[in-house]
């Protein structure tokens, strides 16, 4: 069957399309469906193309909250996938669906956590005045973006630098290579750290 990877998306699904071009339909990892978190998100089209299923569940549609993701979990559980690969999902998840799907979550964020969760995070940083960038991919906890981090990569941005394009860049590359990690089985928690992961590359 494989290792069956599903995406949330909200926009343009960049990341969505690194990871279609990347790793779907290799090494036995297939992205098995991608659901938008808006209709008419760009990244729709792009599962579409790929030939991959997909769905719309925006907030509104539902209740509340909870029941929104009480049904996205629905059927991404209908799809057996093994992962859940938030790629620009610019929503938050409650905590009965990080709890259902615990320890398969990951997301990309455009910092080098812990340094500057949640949004705006790269200009926080040009704010601040850093000299070292990055980007995170990481577990996905109840908190915000504070899950164990699976892997990070720096840049010095410099003053005349297309800083977004450069983080874009670098989120393109390491997403990919942490859903392949995971998917045969590189990634594992330290007993002795839960919050140190052991990344064999």
């Amino acid at each position: 069957m494989g290792f069956r990877v599903g995406v949330l998306i909200s926009g343009e699904g960049t990341n969505l399309q690194a990871i279609l071009d990347t790793v779907h339909g290799r090494e036995g990892i297939e992205v098995v469906c991608v659901g938008s978190s808006k209709a008419g998100a760009p990244g729709l089209g792009r599962a579409e193309r790929a030939g991959v299923d997909t769905a719309v569940y925006a907030r509104s549609a539902h209740a509340d909250r909870d029941a929104r993701d009480a049904a996205l979990g629905n059927w991404l559980q209908d799809h057996s996938v093994d992962l859940v690969v938030l790629a620009g999902f610019m929503e938050v998840l409650g905590g009965s669906f990080i709890q259902r799907f615990g320890g398969r979550i990951v997301n990309v964020h455009p910092s080098l956590l812990p340094a500057f969760p949640g949004l705006r995070a790269i200009e926080q940083a040009i704010e601040y005045g850093v000299r070292v960038m990055g980007v995170t991919v990481h577990f996905v906890e109840e908190g915000v973006d504070s899950g164990p981090v699976i892997l990070q990569e720096s840049f010095e941005p410099g003053a005349t630098d297309d800083i977004e394009s450069q983080v874009h860049e670098i989120e393109h590359r390491l997403l990919p290579r942490a859903v392949r990690l995971i998917a045969a089985g590189g990634v594992s928690i330290d007993p002795a750290e839960p919050r140190r992961l052991r990344v064999a590359e």
